[in-house]
């Protein structure tokens, strides 16, 4: 009986926020069992006072680590040790290693090159570097949006009753204006950036399907899925919205869909450009 692959996650304190706790370890679990979780940093530093509350609940271990020297990152250097030290035990299966810094791409490219599977966690800002060495690389703060996002439509709140005099009023419709514009310029530069980042995923997608299509050009969703987070470890179908793989595709309107039996009563569903 296969068991479930057992990973390191391993924190990196000085640049990830204690508000992703949860989301760090539900990815985690997504992907298989933690066996070790170790957050690093200098626990003498004020800045880091609020992990300190996180960590016991969570059953995450605290791993001492004094800044020695102005300049010179000591928790890096304490997590790449560690990991090594964990690789070589051989009771892992894979690593989580969760930071937005760029000086661990050689340490995930060198646990990759042992056969762990690597599994990234940082912030939207990571250097591509980072990111392409993992497996797979989750964006916590995309992540975190998205979940505020859907935890305040839940809620609905109704919008308060105002009741103002006409100065007033104008005062407020030309606050509003001037929000309006900003909000209305942000959404354009981050419309254009995701319409960028899904022409690179439809792109990609395209090449898999020419590569791996059957001789009428269909392809599983499953083998398209994988070899999508192959060659995009950054890919998450949250990043852009949803909730599942299938829906995702379907949206973007280039690619038709086949659903077969499959045994057990399941339906297994196939794509292949239109």
């Amino acid at each position: 009986m296969d068991s479930e692959p057992r990973f390191a996650i391993l924190i990196d304190a000085d640049n990830i926020s204690d508000r992703y706790v949860k989301i760090i370890l539900d990815e985690a679990a997504n992907s298989g069992i933690a066996t070790y979780k170790r957050i690093y940093g200098d626990w003498t530093s004020p800045r880091l006072a609020s992990w300190k509350n996180v960590l016991l609940e969570n059953s995450i271990i605290p791993m001492q680590q004094y800044s020695y020297t102005i300049g010179k990152n000591a928790t890096d250097s304490s997590i790449i040790i560690d990991a090594m030290d964990i690789l070589y035990s051989g009771n892992v299966d894979g690593f989580c290693l969760v930071s937005s810094d760029s000086d661990f791409t050689r340490l995930a490219s060198r646990l990759r090159e042992s056969g762990m599977q690597v599994i990234g966690m940082g912030e939207q800002k990571t250097p591509k570097p980072f990111i392409s060495a993992c497996n797979q690389f989750k964006y916590l703060d995309l992540i975190y949006s998205n979940q505020q996002k859907e935890e305040k439509e839940e809620k609905e709140p109704e919008p308060p009753k105002q009741k103002a005099g006409a100065a007033s009023a104008k005062q407020k419709a030309g606050t509003a204006s001037a929000k309006q514009k900003e909000a209305s310029a942000a959404r354009k530069k981050s419309s254009s950036s995701k319409e960028k980042e899904l022409k690179q995923v439809r792109k990609t997608i395209n090449a898999i399907i020419e590569k791996f299509s059957d001789e009428d050009g269909w392809l599983f969703s499953g083998k398209l899925g994988d070899q999508l987070s192959r060659r995009m470890p950054e890919f998450d179908v949250r990043n852009y919205g949803f909730t599942k793989f299938t829906p995702f595709i379907m949206s973007l309107g280039n690619y038709e869909t086949d659903k077969r039996p499959a045994s057990g009563g399941s339906t297994q569903i196939y794509f292949r450009m239109k």
